[in-house]
Formats: C-alpha cells, sequence, structure tokens
C-alpha cells in the first residue's frame, strides 16, 4: 500500500473524532430505535420501524385492521361487535377465523357497576386435543381486553356439542375449499 493512500483505520479515527467534537454539527439526533418527534403520534421510530411501546404486538394468527366493523363509533359493546372482534384471532392451523369456523357457541355480557361490561365465551375447539386451544383462548383475550369498553374477559372451553364443519359459515367454507 502507498503511503498516500488513507487507510480504512484512518477514516474511523475522522469520524469518531467528529462525531465527538462538541462544535461539529449532529448529522442525526437520535440513535437507531429512538422515538422522531415527528413520527411519535404514528408509533415509528427513526428507522422506519414501528415501536413496540406504542402498539401493543400482536400474535402472529391475530389479523389487524379486522375489528370495529360493527359500529365503529359506538362506545356500547354487542354480540355482534364482540363476534366481529374475535375475527381477528386465525385458528393456526386452518387459517381461517375462529367465528367463521364456527367455534363460538355463546357470547355473554354482563353489566357492571363500574362501567366496564364483563364478557364470557364459551367456544369449542375442532377436536379435543386440538393444540392450537391454549393459543386460541390467549389470543382471544388479548383481542377482547384491547376494547376500552370491557372488564374481565372469561373464556370457557366446552366440547359438547362437538365441533363439525356444518358449524363454518360459507366464508370458511369458501377458503378451505369446502363445497
Amino acid at each position: 500500500m502507498a503511503s498516500d493512500d488513507p487507510r480504512p483505520d484512518d477514516n474511523l479515527e475522522q469520524n469518531e473524532t467528529s462525531e465527538s467534537e462538541p462544535d461539529a454539527p449532529a448529522e442525526c439526533d437520535q440513535g437507531p430505535g429512538e422515538q422522531n418527534p415527528e413520527n411519535m403520534e404514528s408509533g415509528i421510530d427513526s428507522m422506519g420501524e414501528e415501536n413496540p411501546a406504542t402498539e401493543p404486538a400482536q400474535p402472529d394468527n391475530v389479523q389487524q385492521g379486522v375489528g370495529h366493523a360493527v359500529n365503529p363509533g359506538d362506545p356500547a359493546i354487542s354480540e355482534d361487535r364482540v363476534r366481529e372482534e374475535l375475527k381477528q384471532v386465525i385458528d393456526p392451523e386452518l387459517f381461517v377465523n375462529i367465528v367463521d369456523l364456527g367455534l363460538i357457541y355463546e357470547v355473554t355480557l354482563e353489566e357492571t357497576k363500574e362501567g366496564p361490561i364483563n364478557v364470557s365465551i364459551d367456544m369449542t375447539l375442532t377436536s379435543p386435543m386440538c393444540p392450537a386451544g391454549p393459543q386460541l383462548i390467549a389470543n382471544s383475550k388479548q383481542v377482547l381486553e384491547a376494547l376500552e369498553e370491557t372488564g374481565e374477559i372469561e373464556v370457557r372451553i366446552v366440547l359438547d356439542p362437538a365441533w363439525s364443519p356444518d358449524r363454518m359459515t360459507d366464508d370458511a367454507r369458501d377458503q378451505l375449499g369446502i363445497f
């Protein structure tokens, strides 16, 4: 290497020196992952990624943007709204939401003196030993707990009557190719 050629280490030292000098203008006021004030409301950090502190992480089998289709401006919660919110929960084996699969048997709403409404769900599984059962229960609770109007959420598994494909909606049948 000729003596006039800059060494890679020389450039590194120059960059380090210019960054550490107090009079040198900063190229970027924030480090990776820090919040940009312009993007605070959108929840996007300086790397252009969503900030997990501003939006709760959703499991892979919970769809984004499906909820709030029933009376989006209505603060009251109803059985229809609960079922619509539960459509965000996707069976990880069949890739169809649990409502269209016919897994939700009953939704019970109970008003409380404090204001929030307690929600109780009776649901079944496609088979008694379904390995996705605990995940479906947890995701159902998570989706409903995100609603401001809800209080306690209870999800009970019932196996009687047993689930059958007859319980599926036409949309679920179309997705699964069952005619």
